[in-house]
């Protein structure tokens, strides 16, 4: 697996490269902003797996770096940082960060990560949605049969359409903007109207991780989402289960 590791610091770089290095992991070491851009830009070898992006670089901004890298490619990014508050990280993820980890951080913790993200990662390339098709050929849930292919391209719910292999979403015929992660958690609760999921099955399926932390995180995007679709009923919560997404009448 080939990692680009955005790090400014020599010495921790060179420690995170030989650990990674042990555990069968490719790292080339980007020591700035522009330099990570530049290792970013197609160059005829291997694309990166994942992007490890620490937010303290010389020159610019770690997140304007990540929306740099969001706009470029699809390419997962794990923000590393010592900044623990809440609004950081989120304010990282709605740029477009798949996830978030805080220095000091336990190695394992960092490889799962690392492998949890990088598994959507040819999907997310190819424009489809993570849990189409569900991982392991696991089943929909309970009473509902598979969508077919031509069904689930597009799906039209009230005043919202979303395209799925262009994650193109629109209200009332006007795109609005999602993140990755919004767009995954709509489709995931669109794809199924009226089935409640639960928080551990929609952290599971976004997310891919089983990580009591995210839930905070699902809260936040769903809380977005709401606002972003401007029907915030239409995402219905289920007290002490999850969410499910509820189609509002005609009338």
């Amino acid at each position: 697996m080939r990692l680009l590791l955005v790090e400014d610091d020599d010495r921790v770089a060179a420690a995170v490269s030989a650990l990674l290095g042990k555990h069968g992991f490719d790292v080339r070491h980007a020591r700035s902003g522009e330099e990570a851009i530049h290792a970013l830009l197609p160059d005829g070898g291997p694309a990166f797996d994942c992007v490890l992006l620490d937010l303290g670089l010389p020159d610019q901004d770690g997140f304007e770096v990540c929306s740099r890298i969001r706009r470029r490619t699809a390419t997962p990014v794990i923000m590393v940082t010592a900044r623990a508050d809440v609004r950081s990280r989120i304010h990282g993820l709605n740029l477009g960060a798949d996830d978030y980890i805080v220095k000091p951080y336990d190695t394992g913790e960092l490889i799962a990560r690392i492998h949890a993200v990088s598994r959507r990662s040819p999907l997310r390339e190819a424009g489809h949605v993570p849990q189409e098709p569900r991982p392991g050929g696991s089943p929909a849930p309970a009473g509902q049969a598979p969508v077919p292919a031509a069904q689930r391209s597009r799906l039209q719910l009230g005043r919202i359409a979303i395209e799925l292999p262009t994650r193109r979403v629109t209200v009332d015929g006007d795109p609005i903007v999602l993140t990755r992660k919004e767009f995954d958690l709509l489709a995931l609760l669109a794809g199924r109207p009226g089935v409640v999921f639960r928080r551990e099955q929609i952290i599971s399926e976004v997310w891919r991780t089983a990580w009591e932390g995210t839930g905070r995180t699902l809260e936040v995007h769903v809380a977005s989402l709401r606002s972003k679709l401007r029907t915030p009923a239409m995402i219905e919560t289920v007290r002490g289960v999850g969410y499910r997404l509820v189609v509002p009448s005609a009338g």
